[in-house]
């Protein structure tokens, strides 16, 4: 008798769980359960229809060759029966059977199961606030919010917006917004953007982004009130300032929908999300569970973490139809991979950063390096900054960051995959990436970062983070901070914000560095920090051995420079 699977949810997970369960049971009869219109779209995708790279909203629910995955595909191309609006509302987990209520009708219906997943997905948070029920107060999580914020922007009548949160969400919607012609300002909590994913000096980094765009992001401030006049929105009010504006985007955040697994008495995690174990099965032996509604866990630590991203909820269907067509499958975990366009910057991150790793009990020695992605020769090179993060006794590679206008997302995934393989900084160091002038440097920035690393692992390299200066010069350490960039670049470029800086160019080092003091902390940098590399060299042979590199240089400094 052929098996009766059910699934809640038709977007990401649900649909990857029915497409893929029906090539593997060709017999299986497959039900999708949908409350909303749209079906297996790319969420992931929203910002950029709201901006208007994205033309048509059916281009983010179509196959390669245009054929939108409505209903009618899934009936007739896949064999699978899928039920738009209709909203599960009660599991009885005792008859294998799911109340559901047909949205269009208001008509009850009974769905029994073999099976079931559920693939309910998250929803963005809205906070409590005085005015947030006001019109133009808007998230972006659904289609149906994208397709709202867009016919907004299309009436021109909005000349300047407030996004409440720096996350993903909000700064991916900030060039969208920027693209329209609309002022923008991101109010954040924490200090900085991007603050559960960067270190502060990537996000100052993604910062001075903004800045430069003429986006004022306003760190450390709680949104109040949202303000307004006959339920039209006029501006937002912190515990700092009033902003005024004509639109409000909430994006602080998702909660996963969990409602239905709570009734039903199924496990919810330490987060809040429901509870799996590696075949993304549920605490009821015929209740699987995937995506944004799950919790799932860490590959380097073990722990529970949520990633609500289109990735994971993909992959989570793939195992989770393996194992109701009875095939031997594991999820893996995550990385906590992320990655962002910000206008013509990318700034993207995976694995654990140095506090993470010291949390987890390594021994945490990184680096941050910054090249050029392709040879300066070749037309289109752009500089790139990448940190490495490693254990200091295995050599193994923990995680890293990425950040630059140069070709970032291939670097960050080749990291990925040396994470993924337990690869140690000599294993990246000497492996044999791919090489052509088009694509990159002879020895790629990601080698060149597991040098660096290497170098500092075997004590040949004393480096200091930008973050680091600066708290030494707050400290009141007593160093020398040896500038050997040329005076035209120094005019050209700005100098670090600090009164104990010598500025001798590397060509003068040699005849010079006599003069510099053998009893004082000497950090050498340059624009990048190469030539400051050599500058160390040169004060070892003239006898001074306390001296340190400062990483990325001036150009890599996250934070303000002066004239």
């Amino acid at each position: 008798m052929p098996k009766k699977v059910l699934i809640i949810g038709g977007v990401a997970c649900g649909g990857k769980v029915a497409a893929r369960l029906r090539r593997l049971d060709p017999e299986a009869e497959i039900t999708v359960l949908e409350k909303g219109d749209f079906l297996s779209y790319a969420g992931c995708g929203l910002p950029f229809y709201v901006q208007g790279i994205v033309k048509e909203y059916r281009d983010l629910m179509s196959t390669p060759i245009g054929v939108v995955r409505d209903a009618p595909f899934f009936r007739k191309v896949k064999n699978i029966e899928v039920l738009t609006r209709h909203m599960a509302v009660q599991i009885n987990r005792a008859s294998q059977t799911v109340a559901a209520v047909d949205l269009s009708s208001g008509k009850e219906k009974v769905f029994h199961y073999d099976d079931l997943v559920l693939a309910t997905g998250a929803s963005p948070i809205r906070p409590k606030l005085p005015g947030i029920e006001m019109n133009r107060v808007y998230t972006l999580w659904t289609m149906d919010d994208a397709l709202a914020l867009r016919a907004a922007l299309d009436s021109g009548k909005i000349r300047k917006a407030v996004i409440v949160g720096g996350g993903l969400v909000g700064l991916e919607v900030v060039e969208a917004l920027h693209s329209r012609n609309v002022e923008v300002s991101v109010v954040e909590a924490l200090d900085r953007p991007l603050p559960a994913l960067f270190d502060p000096e990537f996000s100052g980094r993604i910062r001075k982004v903004l800045e430069r765009k003429g986006v004022s992001f306003f760190g450390g401030e709680r949104v109040l009130e949202i303000l307004g006049s006959d339920c039209e929105v006029t501006g937002v009010r912190t515990d700092a300032r009033e902003l005024p504006c004509d639109m409000v985007l909430m994006a602080i955040g998702v909660r996963p929908n969990t409602t239905l697994a709570q009734e039903a008495g199924l496990e919810i995690g330490p987060l809040g999300g429901i509870a799996v174990n590696p075949e993304m099965r549920t605490s009821d032996p015929h209740i699987y569970a995937g995506g944004d509604c799950v919790e799932t866990f860490h590959r380097l630590t073990g722990k529970a973490v949520r990633q609500p991203m289109g990735s994971t909820a993909n992959r989570h269907g793939r195992v989770i139809a393996d194992a109701i067509a009875g095939k031997k499958a594991e999820f893996k975990g995550v990385l906590g991979t992320a990655i962002l366009r910000l206008f013509e910057f990318t700034a993207g991150r995976t694995g654990l950063g140095v506090e993470a790793a010291r949390e987890a009990g390594f021994d945490p020695i990184s680096v941050s390096i910054m090249n050029s992605d392709k040879p300066h020769f070749m037309p289109g090179s752009a500089p790139v900054i990448l940190q490495l993060v490693a254990d200091r006794a295995s050599g193994r590679i923990l995680g890293g960051q990425a950040f630059g206008a140069g070709e970032v997302s291939k670097r960050l995934d080749t990291l990925v995959a040396a994470i993924t393989g337990n690869m140690t900084i000599d294993d990246l160091a000497d492996a044999d990436l791919a090489y052509a002038p088009p694509y990159s440097t002879a020895l790629d920035p990601l080698t060149h970062a597991a040098n660096t690393l290497r170098n500092k692992s075997n004590g040949l390299l004393k480096t200091y983070t930008p973050l680091e200066v600066q708290e030494k010069v707050r400290n009141g350490e007593d160093f020398i901070l040896l500038d050997v960039r040329s005076p035209e670049e120094t005019q050209r470029d700005g100098r670090l914000p600090f009164g104990n800086i010598t500025y001798i160019p590397l060509g003068a080092l040699w005849e010079k560095a006599a003069s510099l003091p053998k009893d004082r902390e000497i950090i050498a940098f340059c624009k990048i920090s190469v030539r400051g590399w050599d500058a160390l060299s040169i004060l070892r042979s003239q006898g001074i051995e306390n001296v340190a590199l400062l990483e990325t240089g001036v150009a890599g400094w996250p934070f303000q420079l002066d004239a």
